[in-house]
């Protein structure tokens, strides 16, 4: 297959700014929130072997070198010396960096710099709802503060997100609450609220997806698999038919994250409902050695100009390089199978590849053309 144009990553992470010890470092090649078990280890996994794969020859080791050698390395270099030089091999051109998640994290812009590419906002609602009631002395004050604050964000941001699988799950009711039923919800949240709790109130959620919907910005939400905070069950999209039945129309396009296991009900909505489209980024870091497998079950119905590129890398710029390893090896696989048994023709395996890289990202998020991206 040709080369790729530059990637547009359509929904990732800052990275740690730090050096990382073991247990740090371990902690985010996995969804889990507690160490691994006695006698175990994370690097055990098909991320951890997939960053073992992938990452050491970057930074001038053999590949699949032990994980004490690696981490080594990665503190003789440093932290933004390893950034730096991960992220310029990954040939991503754009970054759409979820911007939600707490911590000693690099901004969109720091972001940008050390990847020499472009990074655009992903506002998360929960967190903007989140500030908006740490402000707030009342329900109304609440009310108009997030009003102001996601009509602020839609002004530079260039979608939104909403994690409203982790909070109540995706079994919404999928009309909009009125504004007497978010009046009530919003009382009865603030007075029970101690500042920085989580909002997992379902009237407020249902009223953040609507708020979002209303600027014609896309939605991203999560889907399938996460961490422990997550009901699996409650994530699976297919939840969401009913929101999309009722979104449909309104100029809002819906983008479900991940999807894993659940990829095939993604790919499912994007094909029958026209302003739903998917990724599989999550899953194809954790699959590892089986993405492509992966891959192959989302394009077995995903209209080809509904699926996007992601890597939802996070915490660590080796995210960045597998997520992009394995997605390009997993197509590339795929496409020049399907072409040497004459299902699909060369050229038509080029211009999906580029579509679902950059193209799809490009038209969906109102991206400037790759010769003004720079």
């Amino acid at each position: 297959m040709d080369a790729l144009p530059p990637l547009v990553d359509h929904h990732c992470h800052g990275v740690v700014r730090g050096d990382l010890g073991l247990a740090s470092f371990e902690l985010l090649l996995t969804e889990a929130a507690a160490p691994a078990a006695a006698g175990t280890t994370y690097f055990d996994t098909q991320t951890g072997f997939a960053v073992r794969r992938w990452c050491p020859p970057l930074l001038g080791l053999e590949a699949h070198c032990p994980p004490a050698h690696y981490l080594a390395r990665r503190r003789e270099l440093g932290a933004y010396e390893v950034t730096r030089r991960l992220l310029r091999s990954t040939g991503i051109g754009t970054y759409l960096v979820d911007t939600g998640i707490p911590g000693d994290l690099t901004t969109p812009d720091e972001l940008a710099a050390a990847g020499d590419a472009r990074a655009r906002e992903v506002v998360r609602l929960e967190t903007l709802a989140e500030r908006a009631a740490d402000a707030a002395a009342t329900p109304a004050a609440f009310v108009t503060a997030f009003a102001e604050a996601v009509h602020t964000a839609s002004r530079t941001a260039v979608a939104f997100k909403s994690v409203a699988a982790y909070r109540h799950g995706l079994a919404l009711e999928p009309s909009a609450p009125g504004p007497a039923e978010v009046r009530l919800a919003a009382a009865d949240w603030l007075a029970g609220r101690a500042a920085g709790a989580r909002l997992r109130d379902p009237v407020l959620l249902r009223h953040l997806l609507w708020s979002a919907v209303a600027t014609g910005l896309p939605l991203q939400l999560h889907t399938g698999f996460g961490d422990p905070d997550l009901r699996l069950d409650h994530a699976d999209p297919a939840l969401l038919t009913d929101f999309a039945k009722a979104t449909d129309g309104l100029g809002t396009d819906l983008v479900l994250l991940h999807g894993y296991p659940y990829h095939r009900q993604a790919a499912y909505l994007a094909n029958v409902f026209p302003h739903v489209h998917a990724d599989v980024g999550l899953a194809l870091t954790h699959t590892g050695a089986r993405a492509e497998a992966v891959l192959a079950e989302v394009l077995e119905l995903v209209p080809f100009g509904k699926l996007l590129f992601s890597t939802d890398a996070y915490g660590l710029p080796e995210l960045y390089v597998v997520g992009v390893r394995l997605y390009t090896r997993a197509l590339e696989r795929l496409l020049a199978g399907w072409v040497d048994e004459g299902a699909w023709s060369r050229q038509d395996a080029r211009r999906v590849a580029g579509m679902v890289s950059a193209g799809n990202a490009r038209r969906l998020y109102r991206l400037p053309d790759p010769g003004r991206d720079r």
